[in-house]
């Protein structure tokens, strides 16, 4: 349970971005309120937006990733401040963008087709940063509710829960698919700065650049006339900000209409206001959206063939986009499946309803592209096992695997059947384990991690290879999936309090991360025990009780390696870097001044100097 001490510690740890986070919450607020900005270039370059714009391009997965002058968060890191601020401002104020490195990756659905994707420069990634930063609580301000894609604190679960609830107890059994044809590589540049216009970002300047960084050129190809690089960091909020014209235009057919004569009742509450549009001849419809995937609801099948003409003629004319004729269909979900984020969607009839009217709830599997994939992914990871690539240890290739199939338990579990199809799943990668590791595979061995423990530990399929627990890829219960709670938002105060009440829960990716990335040079049983004391700990420092990023974390040895009681349980523990600097920090004065800039409650304090006594470095 969340006290009011851990979040008051949360607080101390974002103190260095909530100079900037008032900045962001007033941003939100104007927005809400239809302010125009026009100085948008001012908070652009401040220091604390910059400062922090370092910082989480920094914990960002691709921030190792080389652009075309092979510069990662390496180089970055070896600037000062006041180097770091200067050139920001200088790059700015006269912008002219780096050229992007093209690669190409296999497609999730499709993996005989590639898709491009953009890497910009390090120091590219770092001004997007700079106006994401800025611009995102603008528009988040302005965003559709049902908008789940690429947008903070929103996932494919809320997507999910939504059209459940249309399908299920709305009754509504008419569903139109649309699939956009290359919509990332079709973005009109000079809509998209209309749509920012139009929701208030007047800073010509800053319209300007981001224009700019539009027309990057791409190394070896030439400068794009249209799309939005896919792989860029303001890529998404770009994507979301076209597609947000649609959100309400659809909304406005039924959800936002207003209405010369209603019921007087009806004034300000939805469902007296439904009651009396459903007697009228407009289309009742709802539209629930990830990213450019989207469904539209409708409880008539007439309805959804006007729907899909108007909305086919509505994207081309206003956003200059086409639909793939063969994938988009509308789907009576009574009689067909209808393919959503991975997930195979359908009603079944179950019973009647107390008025006598059939009932029917959803029946949902895993769809037949993210099997493949599924069999695909855990057939090359037993090889790796069997095999492990240069570099990697047995243990590492099976914590690898372990991650992944954790991953995909989470992902897929809110399909109602997954239990039957990863069964089916698991069939054809038993036959693969016992072919490769037969020897190797045990049904006992050494006591699993908690984490592993508590989830699996019943399955009778758990084994154990090298010694080490094998998740069971069969072993996975239906979750239902959940709605977000409305008042969760990372720009108000309110919001984040609901957001700070959810990290009391351990990060299941920051996990996985831990599980594909054992420590290089360390012993099994130290990796090992790492997990185990993360998952205990919740992924909080022992001392100040605050959740870090993964990167920030440190597995310390409380007694040193010396003394000989090496990588057991007991002798490790999480701390921050910064934390650990000061455990191992031989210079007694300058642990005191730090003390007073880290503001450590008395009982923090005292763990410190417990950690030091034990590391051979008290403090008198």
């Amino acid at each position: 349970m969340t006290t009011k001490k851990n979040l008051k510690r949360q607080k101390l740890r974002n103190a260095e971005y909530y100079d900037f986070q008032a900045i962001q919450d007033e941003l939100y607020e104007q927005s809400k309120q239809n302010r125009i900005f026009t100085d948008l270039m001012e908070i652009i370059t401040k220091e604390e937006n910059i400062r922090l714009a370092y910082r989480n391009i920094k914990k960002n997965k691709g921030s190792k990733t080389a652009g075309v002058d092979k510069k990662n968060i390496k180089d970055l890191a070896k600037w000062n401040d006041e180097q770091l601020i200067k050139y920001v401002r200088t790059r700015l104020q006269w912008y002219k963008p780096q050229a992007v490195r093209r690669v190409e990756i296999l497609k999730d659905n499709d993996p005989t087709k590639k898709r491009p994707l953009g890497i910009p420069t390090i120091m590219e990634r770092l001004l997007q940063q700079c106006l994401l930063q800025v611009l995102e609580p603008i528009c988040e301000a302005k965003f559709f509710e049902r908008s789940n894609g690429f947008r903070p604190n929103r996932s494919a679960e809320h997507a999910t829960s939504q059209a459940h609830k249309y399908m299920q107890q709305m009754d509504l059994h008419f569903v139109i698919d649309i699939d956009i044809k290359g919509f990332f590589d079709n973005v009109n540049h000079a809509k998209l700065i209309k749509q920012l216009w139009a929701l208030g970002i007047r800073d010509k300047k800053l319209l300007s650049i981001i224009s700019e960084m539009l027309k990057a050129e791409i190394a070896g190809i030439g400068f794009p006339e249209q799309g939005s690089p896919q792989g860029s960091i303001i890529s998404p909020l770009f994507s979301n900000i076209v597609l947000n014209e649609l959100d309400w235009w659809i909304a406005s057919q039924w959800e936002t209409l207003k209405t010369r004569r209603i019921l007087n009742k009806a004034e300000g509450i939805t469902s007296f206001k439904y009651t009396a549009l459903r007697r009228t001849k407009l289309k009742e419809c709802y539209i629930v959206r990830y990213a450019d995937d989207f469904k539209i609801f409708c409880r008539k099948r007439s309805d959804a063939v006007k729907l899909f003409s108007a909305t086919k003629q509505w994207l081309w004319e206003r956003l200059g986009l086409e639909i793939s004729p063969e994938k988009s269909k509308i789907v009576n979900l009574k009689r067909h499946y209808s393919d959503f984020l991975g997930f195979r969607l359908k009603l079944h009839r179950k019973g009647k309803k107390k008025n006598g009217a059939p009932r029917y709830t959803v029946k949902s599997h895993i769809s037949k592209k993210a099997e493949r994939k599924i069999k695909d992914r855990t057939h090359k990871l037993i090889k790796e096992i069997q095999k492990p690539p240069r570099g990697q240890t047995s243990y590492g290739a099976v914590s690898k695997y372990n991650a992944y199939v954790i991953g995909i338990h989470n992902y897929y579990a809110l399909a109602t059947l997954v239990n039957l199809d990863f069964n089916r799943i698991a069939f054809g990668v038993k036959k693969s384990l016992k072919a490769r590791l037969k020897k190797e595979m045990k049904r006992t061995g050494k006591a699993p991690p908690n984490y592993i423990k508590e989830r699996y530990g019943n399955s009778k399929e758990l084994r154990y290879i090298y010694d080490t627990a094998i998740v069971p890829l069969g072993y996975v219960r239906c979750k239902v999936a959940l709605y977000k709670k409305k008042s969760i938002n990372k720009y108000t105060a309110k919001g984040r309090e609901e957001i700070h009440k959810q990290l009391e829960w351990v990060d299941i990716d920051k996990l996985r991360y831990l599980m594909r990335n054992p420590e290089k040079g360390q012993s099994i049983e130290y990796n090992d025990n790492r997990l185990s004391l993360y998952a205990a700990q919740k992924g909080r420092c022992a001392v100040t009780g605050e959740i870090p990023e993964i990167e920030d974390m440190y597995c310390h040895h409380k007694r040193p390696l010396k003394t000989g009681d090496k990588d057991r349980y007991n002798n490790l523990i999480f701390v921050t870097r910064e934390i650990h600097r000061l455990i191992h920090e031989p210079d007694e004065s300058k642990v005191k001044l730090d003390l007073e800039t880290f503001q450590l409650e008395k009982q923090q304090v005292k763990k410190l100097f417990k950690l030091r006594n034990l590391a051979l470095r008290p403090v008198n």
